[in-house]
């Protein structure tokens, strides 16, 4: 797995959206029980924090040290670094598996080989993300350009399945149909730029041209602001979940 969040890993934590917690809700309600889940690349640990209040324990793994330091904290929640294709979780203990915006990073076969490991009888797995969000204004004109164009060049290839809604990911698993979700938000733009920043993409092009492609693309954003404090932003949530084909 590609670490490409471990230098802005503060970043990541203050200007990234969160999950619902009713979908995290509906993921539990379809595990057998709620003694152990996993949340593999946890990250900042938003998807850890919401497990923690619905399940006993919860183990959440990263490759990245600053993100894990940076992970909020609860006294049933174990983070440990470690790669999402060779965990320390014990055999057939896990009810849940929560993969959140890190799935496209994985090698698929590995990672899946050890879901089937870690998960017991009848356990799911959930793979989730989001893609570009919209805001149904002049802004979504600029944020295109800036994706596509700006720093289009530096997204990694893993990106497209993002781009693709994760319909095109490996998912070796019996599919459960889940209703759709969307994260909604009232960003000023001091956040919208601060998300912005959090990409990899962003990341790759500061590497490269040694500049900074965020102070221009937020004039570009103010100019066209309007007088409004904040704007609505609306992420479409990626979700695919399933059982283990013969495990129930």
């Amino acid at each position: 797995m590609k670490d490409n969040f471990s230098k802005q890993a503060s970043e990541y934590a203050r200007f990234r959206p969160a999950y619902p917690p009713e979908l995290i809700e509906t993921l539990a309600d379809l595990a057998p029980n709620h003694d152990l889940a996993w949340d593999c690349g946890t990250g900042n640990g938003q998807v850890a924090v919401l497990l923690s209040r619905l399940f006993r324990q919860v183990v959440a793994t990263d490759i990245s040290e600053r993100q894990l330091n940076n992970a909020t904290q609860a006294s049933n929640i174990t983070y440990r670094l470690e790669a999402a294709e060779r965990s320390s979780l014990p055999d057939g203990q896990a009810s849940l598996a929560v993969v959140a915006q890190a799935v496209h990073w994985f090698r698929f076969d590995d990672f899946y080989q050890e879901v089937r490991r870690v998960l017991k009888p009848k356990g799911i797995l959930a793979v989730l993300g989001y893609g570009p969000f919209r805001t149904d204004t002049a802004l979504d004109d600029i944020i295109g350009h800036f994706y596509n164009q700006v720093v289009g060049p530096y997204w990694d290839p893993e990106r497209r399945y993002v781009d693709e809604g994760y319909r095109t990911i490996p998912f070796p698993f019996t599919e459960i149909p889940i209703a759709d979700y969307e994260m909604a938000y009232e960003w000023p733009l001091e956040v919208m730029a601060g998300y912005l920043g959090t990409w990899s993409a962003v990341q790759h092009y500061r590497k490269d041209k040694g500049v900074d492609p965020i102070p221009d693309v937020t004039r570009q954003l103010a100019a066209a602001w309007g007088s409004e404090a904040t704007v609505k932003v609306r992420f479409p949530v990626l979700l695919r979940v399933g059982r283990l084909k013969g495990k129930g």
